[in-house]
């Protein structure tokens, strides 16, 4: 459910950017203000720190530091990298696979399936 609605949210009506989708697919279950995610704007496109995928830097948001090493590991099982210039060169993910991916994973942890 989490991954629909983050891919439905990536480039929708709203404009959002991949990191922005993560954030907005999570906000009620998590209480993510608006303002936060307007924030995350300059996440996506490869801008978020050291070049990691925006959809992933948003899920870190969502799962926190301790979380985040799991889930970057199958993140970039399934990707190729975890930087997006590197992902976008592999070509195994498209940005809304990696947000659909990033989302899908942040679930399965909260939800206790690994």
């Amino acid at each position: 459910m989490a991954r629909k609605a983050a891919e439905e949210y990536y480039h929708g009506k709203e404009g959002y950017n991949c990191a922005q989708s993560v954030l907005k697919a999570f906000q009620d279950s998590h209480k993510i203000a608006e303002s936060e995610i307007a924030d995350y704007k300059s996440a996506g496109g490869g801008r978020a720190v050291a070049g990691l995928c925006g959809a992933l830097f948003a899920a870190k948001r969502i799962v926190g530091e301790e979380a985040f090493d799991e889930i970057s590991k199958n993140f970039e099982r399934q990707a190729g990298s975890l930087k997006c210039t590197e992902i976008r060169k592999a070509g195994l993910l498209s940005c809304k696979g990696c947000v659909g991916t990033a989302a899908e994973l942040v679930q399965n942890k909260i939800s206790g399936k690994f």
